[in-house]
This record gives structure tokens, sequence and C-alpha cells, in this order.
């Protein structure tokens, strides 16, 4: 028996998450079982903890889309007893029984070996929001992003994804200008290496003019909607945005122009199908380019017993940095 967070659905449709034990018996189908040392806390994970958005197929269901630990058994050659690996993506914790529970089993196929340079405990700092962050600066420097360029916009930049960029971004050279919504973050983000400290309204309109003065080299936007529309028009010539989340709407009021008149590229981030040969290079360079000290400064301590509450939090925006759930608490 283990202890698991446990989502069910009544007959009402309601959904109620609470810690339970449960049997090892009852675990998916794969061929590796971890034990679980940390997870964290995604937006998705505050969909499936509470009303499911469409995420969750059955009930009762396990969330938790990102986990880190140790072999425990496995029929994959890749993975023996004592292996350190992470997990993110492949709808775990949506369709497949996640991270919020001392043990997991999933095909060895989700699996990444723990980076040198990491634990588990700040693999699971990094998490998805990490990851897509590292996805989002690779493949930005990638179509010509490099220093001294100008400054690059990060938006959302208190929260997961955003926090992540911003650290990455500024020890790798760049001049970072955070938005966020939510001034007294002002000095979180500075102490991550952003230079400046963008107020989410002075974006956050749409404009009818498709092109502004050029300010921006690239950006990480985690925002979309409006914002990002806002955003192509005040690109560079030639630069290029990596979109990484719809906190702002899925709806995009934008024109072709800045495509057209100033070669803005717009560049779609998926963290959860990503190839093992692009999971394996993030991870690298998460392990080389994200510097713990600023790493240790987001992370938000929780247990399994938290987690309700934790994600009703991130869905209503109120979630800094990264949480680390120790499962084993």
């Amino acid at each position: 028996m283990f202890n698991a967070l446990v989502v069910e659905k009544d007959a009402d449709g309601k959904t109620h998450a609470a810690v339970q034990q449960i049997d090892e018996d009852r675990l998916p189908e794969g061929e590796v079982t971890v034990a679980v040392d940390y997870s964290t806390v995604n937006y998705k994970d505050g969909l499936c903890i509470g009303p499911g958005g469409g995420l969750v197929r059955t009930y009762p269901h396990v969330p938790g889309i990102d986990f880190a630990g140790t072999v425990e058994t496995s029929t994959d050659a890749r993975y023996k007893p004592g292996d350190k690996v992470v997990l993110t993506g492949w709808r775990v914790g949506e369709v497949h029984w996640g991270g919020y529970a001392q043990k997991a089993r999933v095909k060895a196929d989700w699996l990444v070996p723990l980076p040198d340079g990491l634990s588990t405990r700040q693999a699971m700092a990094v998490g998805t929001a990490g990851f897509t962050a590292m996805l989002a600066v690779d493949v930005l420097e990638a179509h010509g992003l490099s220093p001294g360029q100008g400054p690059v916009l990060v938006t959302g930049a208190a929260g997961g994804v955003g926090s992540v960029a911003t650290a990455i971004l500024a020890n790798l050279g760049y001049d970072v200008a955070g938005v966020t919504g939510r001034p007294e973050t002002a000095d979180y983000l500075r102490s991550l290496g952003a230079k400046q400290i963008v107020p989410r309204d002075d974006l956050n309109e749409t404009v009818k003019r498709p092109l502004e003065t050029e300010i921006w080299s690239g950006c990480v936007d985690a925002v979309g909607g409006a914002m990002l529309a806002r955003v192509l028009g005040q690109m560079n010539y030639g630069a290029s945005v990596a979109a990484v989340g719809l906190a702002g709407g899925a709806a995009l009021p934008a024109t072709v122009i800045p495509f057209l008149l100033r070669g803005v590229n717009l560049l779609g981030i998926d963290s959860v199908m990503q190839p093992y040969e692009h999971r394996l290079r993030a991870w690298k360079r998460i392990a080389r380019d994200l510097p713990m000290d600023k790493l240790e400064s987001m992370i938000v301590p929780a247990t399994l017993a938290d987690l309700p509450r934790l994600g009703a939090e991130i869905l209503a925006g109120q979630v800094k940095g990264r949480v680390v759930v120790d499962v084993n608490a």
C-alpha cells in the first residue's frame, strides 16, 4: 500500500480529491515502476485535480503530469533498479495515472534519465514548466536569437514557465523584460535576472495598428490572446516569438502583417509529445544553463495534502514560481 492523491467523480459529476492509500496492483500497465520522490504543479494539474478540463477520461484518477524518482522494477533493458529518472508529458497524469503518488508505473519510452548535475528535487522544480521554457529558448536560438540584439520579452514572467525562462535567458546573457500583472512580483523577477519589468496592462490591449515600433529581439509567450497579438507587432525585423501557453486566451486577434512586412516568426512549443532526443537535449541544457541558486529561489514546498488547494490556486493565477511536491512527506 502507498499514498496517492485520488480524484473521484460523484453521480452529480462533481470531482473530489483526497489522499488515499492504494494497492500497487491498481497501478496501470507499463514496463517500469518508479518510486516517486517529487512531483510539481502545472496548470494542467490544476484542471485534473479539479474539474478535469476534458483531460481526464476515467475516474478514479491519480493526477500529476510530472515526476522524478528511482526505478524499482523494469522489464526494459534501458532501465534498471536504482536508476534516477524524470517524466514529463505523454499525457501521464491526464489519461494515464501520474506522479501524485509514492509509486508510478509507466512505459519506458516516456522516461528520461536524470541528467548529471540535477537532483530529483531540482528536476521537479524544473518540471514541465521549466522543460517548456528550455525548449522555447532553444528554438529561439535556433532561429537566430543571440545576446546583444536587444531585450527579450517574457510574458507571464512570474509563473512557472516564465520564471525559468527568465532565469535561463538572464544566465545566457540576454536582457530580459518580464511582463507581470502582479506588481508585488517585481523584486522576485529582478532576483531571477530580469532587467526590466513590464506591467501587464501595457500590453494587454489590442491595438488597431498591425505594426508598432520595433522593441523586442525575441519573446517567450505564456499568455497568448490579445497580448500575443500586440507583441507580434512590436517584434524586431526577423525576430521570433515562442508560444508556450494560453493563460490570456486561445484566440489570436492579429493580422498577418508582422509576418509579411517584418518576417516575424511565430513558433509553437509542444512539451507533451517531444521526441526522446529533443527531451534529452533540453534536460542537458537545463542542467548546464539554469542557475541552481535561481532555481532554488523559485521553489515553494508542498505535500500531497496541499494539492487540492494548490490546484485551485494555479487555475486562479495565484501560484508564483515552482511548487515542488514531496510525495513522501
